[in-house]
């Protein structure tokens, strides 16, 4: 990954590694987790065996010591499954596996060598375009018999996208994947691959990766990756490794076609062919080993700072290729990152409805911030009163049209519903662009309407959320996650504000299954098409995810974006959902959500991965 994150050392706390040995203790001496222990071990033997079951009590014990081992974590195959792969003689399609060369050290290219001779899947050709200088080019190391095939060519040195590019032209694989000189690839890697090409038809595959020292002893940074995510794409390149397409499709996107984009070649080259594949499919397992060598990219991108430059190049073109008029620019203190700033097409107006109730100051915070950092024009607001009992707060409805333009208040009555509440005030709404924003909320960006409508403007987003802070400026929201304690939760929550967040989530464009209500910004037209929110099944909560899920089931992108920023000062109007009535409803509404969209719950969700856990929103491992 050209766009490499660094390891984010600002996660909160996560139970899985504030383990202790009295804790370890007290566990064991309690019998229902020694029979759940036993039960565990039992089956972990029968399904995995001895090996499996050492590397739990290991990763246990290293923890209780406050010593995290990173190969627990790290996807290593058993010697069992290798050996049954093996045997198994799978039959698939030829993988032509490219490395470019340049005076590689013989210790590291053997490294690499052997872990694509020891591979379980045997179908495959090794092309290797030496660029060297002549003292140092390596045909001398080359075995004389291999399962696969091994194509070597000297060739002049051209950079490395024309260097690649010839290797392109050498290899004969009906598939194609890039190594690195100095990487090694998992001797299950090319095994995962073929089945998955063979069980989903996929024309474009990446997977899991790790990044490891020099002497792969040290853990660098794991990447545990979404399944695909063109938004957060453009943000940095977050496939890299292992990624193998097929020929059909290198020949639909081009090959590397410009050495404008040396540094940011990989990227290029898969934002074009992902662009043009009919399936793109993510095997959730690390695979690859990433070396962290010195003056490598997966060391930092200050080790190439051109790199960066390149990779804005290459973003901006790609929304030339799709039509979207904007720009990339580099996020700043995270090297390798991007924001895209879309241009706006048009000029439509936007409806903002504020539900409110008594809180005066809260709604006027919430106004003046947002008619202060709006960044844009054209909107109206619309304050939907529901059941106040203070005098002060209709005094304070009559000053509002003078004070903040396009503002006016209109009158619910029924019993408090959050979904009534808001498909009422959208039935008030003049604007092509509907925003939900919660009284609570206090604007901070100086763009925050722009930056929301240049996300909703697109033909392929459902719903734009923001990015929200508690005041104690830890994260609140920075989109949804399906799956968390049963039910859903807040990506990234409670970590800094000024945090990256992992693999660079919290400062670049992602999408997600949802975002939250609290500042949700949609089409009118999708929010009439799709009946609004749901007033019957989620008066309260969980109507802005069921929203959003249903665009998604119709293929529309959500979209978290981090340039939309506010705080919000949480459950002030309506009270927290853990006491007396509002926990019964709460688990009402629970019940509710998880019987609809059961199949997201119990099942990852896309945007996240199985190496992180589902009882915090902390992005902490298992």
């Amino acid at each position: 990954m050209s766009e490499n994150t660094k390891p984010n050392n600002e996660r909160p706390a996560d139970l899985a590694v504030q383990d202790s040995v009295g804790g370890m203790a007290r566990r064991l001496l309690n019998p229902a987790h020694l029979r759940d222990l036993a039960g565990r071990s039992v089956k972990t033997l029968r399904e995995q065996g001895v090996e499996q079951l050492w590397r739990d009590v290991k990763f246990r014990v290293g923890l209780a010591m406050h010593h995290d081992d990173w190969r627990h974590r790290a996807d290593i195959p058993l010697r069992r499954e290798l050996k049954a792969q093996r045997a198994a003689h799978l039959q698939g399609p030829k993988i032509s596996i490219i490395v470019p060369l340049y005076n590689t050290p013989a210790k590291l290219f053997d490294e690499m060598l052997q872990s694509v001779v020891k591979q379980t899947y045997t179908n495959w050709e090794l092309v290797l375009v030496d660029a060297s200088d002549a003292d140092k080019r390596l045909e001398r190391c080359l075995p004389k018999a291999v399962p696969g095939t091994i194509v070597y060519e000297p060739i002049e040195n051209g950079g490395i996208a024309l260097n690649t590019t010839r290797g392109f032209a050498l290899a004969h694989g009906e598939y194609i994947t890039l190594l690195d000189h100095d990487d090694v690839l998992y001797p299950n890697a090319l095994f995962e691959v073929v089945q998955t090409i063979q069980n989903t038809g996929a024309d474009f595959v990446y997977s899991d990766e790790i990044v490891l020292s020099a002497d792969l002893k040290e853990l660098g940074g794991y990447h545990f990756k979404p399944d695909f995510a063109p938004d957060y794409l453009r943000g940095v390149n977050f496939i890299t490794h292992l990624a193998v397409f097929s020929r059909p499709l290198l020949d639909a996107a081009g090959a590397y076609e410009s050495k404008e984009f040396d540094g940011a070649q990989d990227h290029d080259l898969i934002l074009r062919l992902t662009e043009k594949a009919q399936r793109i499919e993510h095997i959730k397992k690390v695979l690859y080993i990433w070396r962290a060598a010195a003056g490598s990219t997966a060391a930092g991108m200050e080790a190439k700072p051109y790199a960066v430059a390149a990779g804005e190049r290459a973003i901006d073109a790609q929304l030339k290729r799709l039509g979207l008029p904007g720009h990339a620019m580099a996020v700043p203190d995270a090297p390798g990152a991007f924001q895209v700033r879309y241009e706006l097409t048009g000029h439509p107006k936007i409806s903002v409805l504020i539900p409110s109730k008594d809180h005066i100051d809260d709604l006027d915070r919430c106004l003046t911030s947002l008619y202060k950092n709006a960044g844009y024009d054209n909107f109206e607001v619309i304050v939907i009163e529901n059941n106040s009992t203070d005098p002060a707060t209709f005094a304070y409805y009559e000053t509002l049209p003078s004070r903040f333009a396009d503002c006016r208040v209109v009158y619910y009555k029924g019993a408090f519903n959050f979904s009534a509440i808001n498909n009422f005030g959208a039935t008030f709404a003049e604007g092509e662009h509907l925003l939900l924003l919660n009284n609570d909320i206090e604007v901070l960006s100086s763009d925050f309407l722009r930056e929301l409508l240049s996300y909703s403007q697109r033909p392929d987003v459902g719903a734009v959320g923001a990015k929200l802070y508690y005041p104690d400026d830890t994260i609140q929201h920075a989109g949804v996650l399906m799956g968390i304690n049963g039910s859903a939760g807040h990506s990234h929550k409670s970590y800094p504000r000024t945090a990256v967040g992992d693999m660079y989530r919290l400062v670049t464009t992602q999408n997600y299954m949802a975002v939250t209500g609290a500042c949700l910004m949609t089409k009118a037209s999708l929010y009439r098409a799709f009946g609004g929110l749901d007033e019957e099944k989620f008066a309260v909560a969980y109507n802005d995810v069921d929203y959003c899920l249903k665009l998604w089931q119709k293929g529309l992108l959500n979209v978290y974006t981090p340039r939309a920023e506010a705080y919000h000062y949480e459950s002030k109007s309506r009270g927290l959902d853990t006491l007396s009535e509002n926990a019964k409803r709460y688990e009402r509404e629970k019940a509710n959500f998880y019987a609809k969209y059961q199949q997201y719950i119990d099942n990852y969700d896309p945007y996240y991965n199985p190496h992180f856990n589902n009882l915090f929103e902390n992005f902490g491992l298992k």
